[in-house]
Order: structure tokens, then sequence, then C-alpha cells
């Protein structure tokens, strides 16, 4: 999840400029409710990037 912000912040800006420009279609709740959907794994997808942070892993290698 950590790895899609990107996607996560260019869908929100997309359905955000559709949905609130004053567009005036039958679909404009749906795209609305995409952008509150995206915007919210947005926020969630940047404090698991920050909050957590990948953890370093070291691979050892055996000797035969």
């Amino acid at each position: 999840m950590r790895k899609n912000s990107i996607l996560f912040l260019i869908v929100a800006i997309v359905s955000g400029i559709i949905g609130f420009a004053g567009f005036d279609f039958s679909g404009i709740e749906v795209v609305r409710i995409i952008f509150l959907i995206f915007a919210d794994l947005l926020i969630v997808s940047l404090l698991a990037r920050f909050l957590f942070p990948e953890p370093k892993v070291s691979i050892q290698h055996l000797k035969k």
C-alpha cells in the first residue's frame, strides 16, 4: 500500500477536479465518492510510509 501513494494522489486529483469543478452530469456523485475514497487511501498510505519505515534486511551468505 505504501508503494501506491503516487497512484492514489493522481486519482484523487483527477476525480477532485472532475467532481468539484462544476460539471453537471448523472455520475457526478460517484466521482465525488471516488475522490473521498482515494483521498483517504492517500492519507493512510502516507501515514504508513512515514510511521512504519521498511525494515532493512541484510542477507547473510552461508559458507560451505
